[in-house]
């Protein structure tokens, strides 16, 4: 029986949910940091070790992932990650040494987040739509703000009232309950169920043929294999920019909280910065998603890692002049500019190396960025025991930021392929037809 409109939009809803719920699950981490060094008195060095060992999981295990969709589907990848964060998450409670952390939020929930987070989601959401490809991942994509706003501060109460231990089996047991049943509606692609991207009717010999959106056609050609990709140019600079994106993202989400709390803010505060950023994600990753099927995804990256400079500029000065305004400012930009990154790490890998292998290659690919993420929480935290302040760290966060919108310009996959605001510019280049 057909539905009375695109299931694309199903599966738009379904990533919605998951990501609302297992990016949070990870991102709690954040919440859970204060009290777990509290107890255990652990260097904080060591104690967000446990968050940058997951992603060292996550970049092991992400080219596996990648192959497992192309062979599988996503049912099979998303049900094999509420498994294993759920574990991880149940598991987490019985901590009593560094490595029991490291072996739960770190292994367990790592490697689950590869499948139900950003990764695994952009490995088969933008195969459903072309012409608002953007539109619908940043649509998607904005659950992770909806989940920080009505999550995060139901986790701190918990914690407040209960302990950190309870929120853990609480998050747990709502991925089990919630995420396993929905992510059996998924599909890979439209094709799979006899429909056609973005809900189009499928083309017959009488319907004009579209304008296609291939700039270079003999890359677009190419039957792109990993093997072939590696040995690109364009391969390893999305790397690089996707390595640095991920590592200024992860920087600050791990330590935001504890250095607000340290140069003097309420818990209150340094909590609503945490939910808000993620809020402001929401019309964030939309409209810039949206934007980029209009402007193109290069001007959309180099606008998101804008945003997380300003952060990084705002937190510094935030130690000297510790005001609402600034952290104002640091939310505003890291959650409406910043947090646009998202929307777009699935479609410029896509419309560079479009093919049968694309699991793999993006898999890959996501190994360089989920080590960025490794990276920028724990060399953030030992750059803060080394020097007592998180000073460095940061202004090195404004160097990393410009780093990686360079590497995804000079990757361009709008010379590969456009989107669809700039299709304009092919068929001016077209010759004319005869009447």
């Amino acid at each position: 029986m057909r539905l009375p409109f695109f299931y694309g939009w199903v599966i738009v809803v379904v990533t919605f949910v998951t990501m609302a719920i297992g990016v949070n699950a990870r991102t709690a981490f954040s919440l859970f940091f204060p009290p777990i060094i509290d107890e255990f008195g652990w260097e904080r060095g060591v104690t967000a070790g446990a968050f940058s060992f997951g992603f060292l999981v996550s970049g092991a295990v992400s080219p596996l992932i990648g192959r497992l969709m192309d062979r599988a589907g996503p049912r099979a990848v998303m049900e094999f990650g509420v498994a294993l964060m759920a574990g991880g998450l149940l598991l987490a409670p019985l901590t009593t040494q560094p490595w029991h952390l490291y072996l739960t939020i770190g292994v367990l929930v790592g490697a689950g987040s590869v499948c139900l987070g950003y990764s695994g989601q952009s490995l088969f959401l933008p195969n459903w739509f072309n012409r608002r490809r953007g539109l619908a991942i940043g649509l998607a994509f904005a659950g992770v703000g909806i989940g920080s706003v009505t999550l995060l501060p139901w986790v701190q109460i918990m914690i407040e009232q209960t302990g950190w231990r309870t929120a853990c089996t609480a998050m747990g047991i709502m991925i089990l309950v919630v995420l396993a049943p929905i992510n059996l509606l998924l599909r890979k692609r439209p094709e799979d169920i006899g429909l056609e991207p973005d809900g189009d009717a499928a083309p017959s010999a009488s319907s004009a043929k579209p304008i296609s959106n291939i700039v270079d056609a003999a890359w677009a050609g190419t039957d792109w294999t990993l093997k072939r990709a590696v040995r690109t140019a364009r391969f390893w600079w999305i790397s690089l920019g996707y390595f640095c994106g991920l590592y200024i993202w992860y920087a600050v989400q791990v330590h935001q909280t504890k250095y607000l709390l340290d140069i003097g803010f309420s818990p209150g505060v340094a909590v609503w910065a945490l939910g808000v950023v993620s809020l402001l994600g929401i019309p964030g990753q939309i409209l810039l998603g949206h934007l980029s099927d209009r402007l193109g995804r290069e001007w959309i990256w180099a606008a998101g890692c804008m945003g997380f400079a300003i952060c990084f500029a705002a937190l510094i000065a935030l130690k000297f002049l510790p005001t609402l305004m600034l952290v104002y400012v640091m939310v505003l930009a890291q959650g409406a500019l910043g947090y646009g990154l998202t929307s777009i790490m699935g479609a410029v890998v896509l419309e560079i190396f479009q093919g049968k292998h694309y699991g793999s290659i993006f898999g890959t690919i996501m190994l360089a960025a989920l080590a960025g993420g490794a990276a920028g929480p724990w060399v953030t935290g030992f750059l803060h025991d080394l020097s007592g302040s998180y000073t460095i760290a940061f202004a090195i966060g404004i160097g990393v930021s410009g780093l990686s919108a360079v590497a995804i310009w000079l990757a361009s996959p709008g010379k590969v392929r456009a989107v669809a605001g700039q299709l304009h510019r092919i068929e001016a280049r077209l010759p004319p037809t005869n009447a």
